[in-house]
């Protein structure tokens, strides 16, 4: 099923991405679940941006979901996490649109050191149930054809975007951004998939 999971909006800093603003649906998870989901989507979001150059767009694979990053020239990011069948064109489309959206509604001089709570803009949410449906959204898309002459790099996992010698799982441990809870649920969902491996 073509799912739409995370839309965020950041700011990358010379040292750190911080998220401004971002908009979720979690409900095919279970409701114990979500929190723990919604940090790991917005921890996983800083990360890539802090690890894509400006004026770069990718899609990551990490387990049974896609990544989609482009930080712009300004450090403004957007980040789209959606599941495997949702188009790459339509997931860097919405990116696109939300950014521009983003930088005429949100003065530059208050990216740096805004926050989810300073930052009013509650666009994302329209976004993204407008886009859950990419057959819809498509049709919108066309107009950018801009877009598709735009080069995305595609990683086959997350791992290929850290730093050499950089684990995700020691990440997870360092991160002042995760509960205790949440970094249980990683440890949990990695032992459970790696035991699920075909060869």
């Amino acid at each position: 099923m073509v799912k739409l999971y995370y839309l965020s909006v950041l700011y990358k800093n010379p040292t750190k991405a911080t998220c401004l603003k971002s908009a979720s649906d979690l409900s095919s998870f279970g409701f114990f679940q979500r929190n723990s989901v919604q940090e790991f989507m917005k921890f996983t979001s800083q990360i890539l941006v802090e690890r894509t150059i400006a004026a770069n767009r990718s899609s990551v694979k990490e387990q049974e979901y896609m990544c989609h990053v482009y930080v712009r020239s300004d450090n403004l990011a957007g980040v789209v996490i959606s599941d495997h069948e949702y188009p790459h064109r339509v997931a860097h489309t919405l990116i696109n649109l939300v950014l521009d959206e983003f930088s005429k509604k949100v003065p530059v001089t208050s990216w740096p050191l805004g926050t989810n709570s300073t930052i009013a803009f509650s666009e994302l949410d329209v976004y993204l149930t407008k886009y859950q449906n990419p057959q819809e959204a498509d049709a919108m898309t066309k107009i950018q054809a801009d877009l598709d002459e735009t080069k995305i790099i595609l990683h086959s996992a997350l791992e290929n975007v850290l730093q050499r010698g950089e684990k995700l799982d020691d990440l997870v441990a360092k991160s002042e951004e995760l509960s205790s809870q949440s970094k249980a649920f990683y440890k949990t969902a990695r032992k459970t998939n790696s035991c699920c491996v075909l060869l």
